[in-house]
C-alpha cells in the first residue's frame, strides 16, 4: 500500500485549544510545523462543524487573527473557526516565490502549493470536524502567493484575504478573469495603505480597478486603503474588516438592520428571517439555529405592523429550532391574544408553561399570561 502522504508526529492533547503539530510532507520532502487552534466549544459539541481559516505567515498572523475572531465570537458576530497557521518564519520567500518572467510559481512554491491543497488541508479535514468553507490569508509575499489558488477553474478556497500582496506578473488581469468566471460564491478582500510600499501598492490599485468592473453576483469583493498606516500596521486595520466582510451574513439582527430593513417591510417578516439563515448556509456552509434575539426582533416587527397572522409562521420555525422549549406555543398564544381569541390564547400559554424556559420567556410569565386570558373568557 502506498505510504500515507503525511502523518502526525507530535501534538499536545487533541482538545487543548492550541496545539503544535509537526507534519511530514512528501511534496516538500521535509517536516513542517503548523499551529492549530480549536474553538472552545469543540470538545463539548460533537456534531458541530467549523469553518477553516488557513494562515500563511502563521508565525506572526496567528495571534492577531485569533484575537479578532475571539472578540467577534464573544458577541456572536463571527462564528467559531478552526485556525491553522503555517510557520514560515525562515521559508516564506522559498515557499511563495514566483517566476519574474512567467508570473507562475517556482518549482519550490509549486510544491508548497501542492502541500497545502493535497496534503495539509485533507489532513485537517480528516482529523477535525470542519464545515465546507475554507479561508486563506497572507501578507505581502504570501498574500500574492495565495492568489494562485484562484487560477483553477474550481477555486480551492471560498474566501481570500490578501494583505498588501506582492502580485506576480499578470495577476492584475488573471484574478479579475477568475472572479468574473467563477460559478460558486467567492469572497475576496485586499488592502493597502498610503504608507505602503509603492511597488506593492500600485499593482494592487490596478487590480482594484479591474475587480470593480466585475458584475458577477457570486463575487463579494472589498478593498481598503488605509490612511496613516504602514505596510505592517495595515494588517491590524485589515483583519476585522476582512472577517466581518466574509461573515456578514452570520451576524445577528442589529438595531440598524431592524430599523432600516425589517420593520419598514409591508409584509414578509418571517420570510426575511428564513432567507437570512438560508444565506448563511448557502454562503458559509453553516447550519445554525435561529437566535432567540432574532426571533424577538421579527416578533417586534410583526407586532408593530399588526401582521399577527405571521406569528403562526414564526411559531413553525420556533418548533423546528427549539422543539422542547415554550417558544412556539408562546408565539401561537400571542397570535390568538392579538386577534381576540382569548380561549385559544389561554390554552397555548398553559401548554407553554409546561415546557422549557428560553430567553426571557419564563414559566411565571406563561402562568400570568394564562390567567390574563382566562379572565377574559369568564362569563359575567
Amino acid at each position: 500500500m502506498k505510504q500515507a502522504l503525511l502523518f502526525f508526529f507530535f501534538s499536545f492533547s487533541l482538545f487543548a485549544q492550541k496545539t503544535t503539530e509537526l507534519i511530514k510532507s512528501n511534496k516538500l520532502g521535509e517536516t513542517r510545523e503548523i499551529t492549530v487552534n480549536l474553538p472552545s466549544s469543540y470538545e463539548n459539541s460533537p456534531t458541530k462543524r467549523y469553518p477553516i481559516l488557513l494562515l500563511l505567515d502563521g508565525d506572526y498572523l496567528f495571534e492577531p487573527f485569533h484575537g479578532a475572531l475571539k472578540y467577534g465570537e464573544y458577541w456572536d458576530d463571527l462564528p467559531e473557526t478552526i485556525i491553522i497557521g503555517i510557520n514560515q518564519k525562515n521559508s516564506r520567500m522559498n515557499d511563495c516565490g514566483f517566476d519574474e518572467t512567467e508570473g507562475t510559481p517556482t518549482k519550490r512554491s509549486a510544491a508548497f502549493y501542492n502541500f497545502i491543497g493535497e496534503e495539509l488541508i485533507p489532513f485537517i479535514e480528516k482529523k477535525y470536524r470542519v464545515a465546507p468553507f475554507r479561508i486563506i490569508a497572507g501578507h505581502d509575499t504570501t498574500a500574492g502567493f495565495l492568489n494562485f489558488f484562484l487560477y483553477k477553474e474550481n477555486p480551492f478556497f471560498n474566501a481570500y484575504i490578501s494583505l498588501s500582496p506582492e502580485l506576480a506578473p499578470g495577476m492584475e488581469s488573471q484574478i479579475a478573469t477568475s472572479l468574473t468566471n467563477t460559478k460558486k460564491p467567492l469572497f475576496y478582500y485586499q488592502s493597502s495603505a498610503d504608507g505602503d510600499i509603492k511597488q506593492l501598492r500600485e499593482p494592487v490599485e490596478e487590480l482594484d480597478s479591474n475587480l470593480k468592473l466585475i458584475t458577477n453576483p457570486l463575487v463579494n469583493y472589498q478593498y481598503n486603503k488605509f490612511s496613516n498606516a504602514s505596510h505592517y500596521s495595515l494588517v491590524l486595520y485589515s483583519i476585522p474588516n476582512a472577517l466581518y466582510q466574509i461573515f456578514d451574513s452570520y451576524k445577528p439582527i442589529s438595531s440598524t438592520e431592524f430599523t432600516e430593513k425589517i420593520v419598514v417591510l409591508p409584509s414578509g417578516y418571517v420570510d426575511y428571517l428564513t432567507k437570512k439563515y438560508q444565506t448563511t448556509t448557502e454562503k458559509l456552509g453553516l447550519n445554525i439555529p435561529v437566535r432567540i434575539n432574532d426571533f424577538k426582533a421579527i416578533e417586534a416587527a410583526i407586532l408593530k405592523n399588526k401582521a399577527y397572522d405571521e406569528l403562526e409562521k414564526l411559531a413553525q420555525i420556533a418548533s423546528k429550532s427549539y422543539p422542547k422549549s415554550m417558544l412556539a406555543d408562546y408565539e401561537l398564544g400571542l397570535m390568538y391574544e392579538k386577534t381576540g381569541d382569548a380561549k385559544k390564547a389561554a390554552a397555548k400559554y398553559q401548554r407553554a408553561s409546561q415546557l422549557e424556559e428560553i430567553g426571557d420567556l419564563t414559566k411565571e410569565m406563561m402562568y400570568n399570561k394564562y390567567d390574563d386570558m382566562k379572565s377574559l373568557t369568564v362569563k359575567k
